[in-house]
């Protein structure tokens, strides 16, 4: 296909292929899979999703069929695989410039790149990277913004690749611009900084964007690019200086308020700090050690003190949560039953954990758990009296416990008053003394903080099997409770018949069920507990071992 003459052709093929008319889009559809294979097809594409004076629809399908050629022929071993001269000429092209104006399709143009990269370099492509490097350092706005998106989707794709040779590879790369990817970051949060301070929300805005791309890059290094990355001074320096940068940006959101242009990207920006030291955990659990105390006293004062008051958001929150339950139950930072057999890193990273979860530090975690984050919110009260069966099915199924907040909290619970049932079970059971009896039907904060109780004791049941009389419970306070027939009492009578469900293949004598299936009967009238109550009719009707 000689470009400059099929130029034209291709335009006007590629306009009616935009057309919402079928008589026209479908036989210009079939023109361009006939293409698909001429020699010269994705140098004229590359021509056209080039030239901005030309229709934004037209640059787009240009972009979406060269990127879908790569997978198809791009490979030497691919049924009308490009040539070797004509992949040249691309690689060339692709790199030529970075000053797309439109959004969208600098992400796709990216997006090929990337992919593109993935087979062929550094071996093909030796250029690709320096070139990126030198363009993020350029002046233009434009420019820089679009070399960093590309060098963010290059790095991810390269670390994608899974084959000892290829990881190998990266590991190269990562170390060679570690060091560069740091020094951008670090510029361009430090701008953000100082521009969100002096109240220069535009300029803001802007370098909260490159500080977002370059942070990304250097989540991809630090966790895929090096092997021991413990013995690397600066990735141990960068993953320390994460906890400080996480304050400032929190810091920052609490000065801009929820209504700032900045906010929504602000706390993606904090999401992300986040990740890197979720997937760094989750990857290099010994190199993680060193920060284990640093990242719990952070989590752990964010969300259990004052600390946290007006600056955390509820995906912050969720992600604190998982650090420390990775923490917590990470198998590496467990001692071998002889501790003579431990490993010395174990041993480390139990010993730190040993002296962090002090008495007082777990009384608190475990008082504000069910006190604070277990407490029902007014959108799920509200959910359960507009549908009462997807309130249900909302907060007894799925596992969404990493994402969402109340699975994650009770998952939190667990993990935790598994892991220091000693010190956790004196304080539950005192909440439960502290809530004897029935409950004001006019005090809806001791509603909600029984409702939290029961929670708490309903899921924690296997822990207190040795600690709680149920059936001695069951007689003298849930059997009155369940009685209560006010309609502010639904709350608690949901609540307990819950947890009867949760404790009666744990401790349940079986001479008190016809007690139990008399009350389950009456319950079965109100539409708003008929879920729970076939639940626990379940269960009852489950042979108990």
């Amino acid at each position: 296909m000689d470009i400059d003459s099929a130029s034209s052709v291709v335009l006007q093929t590629l306009t009616q292929a935009t057309s919402q008319d079928t008589a026209v889009l479908k036989p210009a559809e079939e023109q361009l899979k006939q293409w698909e294979t001429q020699p010269g097809f994705y140098s004229v594409l590359l021509n056209i999703f080039n030239n901005h004076m030309l229709d934004v629809n037209v640059r787009w399908l240009a972009v979406l069929y060269f990127k879908n050629g790569i997978d198809r022929y791009w490979r030497r071993v691919a049924p009308h695989s490009l040539s070797e001269e004509e992949k040249t000429s691309l690689r060339a092209g692709l790199i030529t410039n970075f000053n797309e104006p439109v959004n969208q399709i600098a992400t796709q143009i990216a997006v090929l790149i990337a992919k593109v990269a993935r087979l062929d370099c550094p071996r093909q492509w030796p250029e690709l990277i320096p070139i990126l490097m030198e363009s993020v350092k350029g002046q233009d706005g434009l420019q820089q913004h679009r070399a960093l998106l590309t060098f963010y989707h290059v790095t991810k794709t390269l670390a994608s690749k899974r084959l000892a040779q290829d990881r190998r590879l990266f590991q190269d790369l990562a170390s060679g611009i570690y060091s560069f990817a740091c020094s951008l970051w670090s510029h361009h949060t430090d701008c953000f900084l100082q521009q969100i301070y002096t109240s220069d929300e535009a300029a803001a805005l802007s370098s909260l964007e490159r500080t977002l791309l370059s942070l990304k890059v250097l989540r991809k290094l630090t966790v895929h690019g090096f092997q021991t990355p413990q013995q690397n001074m600066e990735v141990m320096g960068f993953l320390n200086a994460v906890f400080e940068r996480l304050k400032q940006f929190l810091e920052c959101c609490r000065r801009v308020g929820k209504d700032s242009t900045c906010r929504e990207k602000l706390e993606k920006t904090i999401i992300l700090y986040t990740k890197v030291l979720l997937d760094f955990l989750d990857y290099h659990p010994c190199a993680f050690i060193s920060l284990i105390q640093h990242a719990l006293e952070f989590a752990v004062s964010y969300l259990f003190t004052p600390a946290g008051e007006g600056v955390t958001f509820e995906r912050f929150t969720v992600q604190c949560m998982n650090l420390i339950k990775m923490i917590v139950k990470n198998d590496a930072y467990k001692p071998a039953k002889n501790i003579e057999d431990s490993k010395p890193e174990s041993l480390e990273a139990h010993n730190i954990k040993t002296a962090f979860f002090t008495h007082p530090t777990l009384t608190e975690i475990g008082r504000r758990l069910v006190s604070h984050y277990f407490l029902l919110t007014e959108e799920e009260l509200a959910m359960w009296e507009e549908d009462p069966e997807s309130f249900a099915v909302e907060e007894t199924g799925g596992d969404s416990w990493k994402y969402s907040l109340r699975p994650c909290t009770e998952v939190l619970f667990l993990d935790i008053f598994h892991k220091y049932s000693q010190t956790l079970t004196p304080v539950l059971l005192e909440m439960v003394q502290n809530l004897q009896g029935p409950t004001n039907v006019e005090d809806p904060v001791q509603l909600l903080m029984k409702d939290a109780v029961y929670n708490a004791v309903g899921l924690a049941a296997y822990e207190l099997f040795d600690n709680v009389d149920f059936d001695q419970w069951f007689k003298n306070q849930l059997l009155g409770e369940l009685q209560v027939s006010h309609h502010r009492y639904k709350l608690i009578r949901r609540r307990v018949i819950w947890l009867i469900g949760q404790w009666i293949s744990v401790k349940f004598k079986s001479d008190l069920r016809p007690l139990l299936y008399e009350v389950i009967l009456s319950l079965m009238q109100d539409p708003d507990l008929v879920y729970f109550t076939f639940c626990c009719i379940f269960l009852c009707c489950c042979p108990v071992e």
